[in-house]
């Protein structure tokens, strides 16, 4: 399977490995089952707007929800949403449910829960809805470069 994020993660020889979904996945926790991991290694992509249109990756473990006011204050933006499933696709050139922090259509800034880092490896979206894609965590910290923070929601 070739995606945007297989093609950049073999460009820049880093070594993953392929999931793939009997069936394609609706959410963390069915994707999760699919691949045969735990739902705390998932790394979920959320693609936040401010209102002048500036746009951020925000990145947490599968079960958790993006605090946008988190993210907002990080940037001192006034108001930060999620963006709708036609920009997603527009911004990163993945459609909603396959985007990872890597193989986007144009640099974003990007930023990792502090709590992604726990984990030795884990699992991001292939850019196709039937596979996902385990590496090295600290592989994929090289390739994003990505601000960390806390950023998810408590209860």
């Amino acid at each position: 399977m070739q995606t945007s994020v297989t093609r950049y993660l073999e460009e820049e020889g880093v070594e993953y490995r392929l999931l793939p979904h009997r069936q394609p996945a609706k959410t963390v926790e069915e994707a999760a089952r699919e691949r045969g991991v735990d739902p705390q290694q998932m790394v979920k992509s959320i693609l936040l707007r401010d209102m002048s249109g500036f746009h951020v990756l925000a990145c947490v473990p599968g079960p958790a929800q993006v605090d946008p006011t988190k993210v907002r204050n990080m940037f001192g933006c006034r108001r930060m949403t999620c963006v709708s499933a036609s920009d997603v696709e527009k911004v990163t050139g993945l459609i909603i449910g396959t985007v990872a922090p890597i193989g986007l259509k144009q640099p974003l800034p990007i930023i990792f829960d502090h709590s992604i880092t726990a984990h030795s490896h884990v699992n991001i979206s292939s850019g196709d809805r039937m596979a996902g894609i385990e590496l090295a965590t600290d592989d994929l910290l090289v390739l994003c470069d990505p601000m960390l923070a806390d950023i998810c929601r408590t209860a």
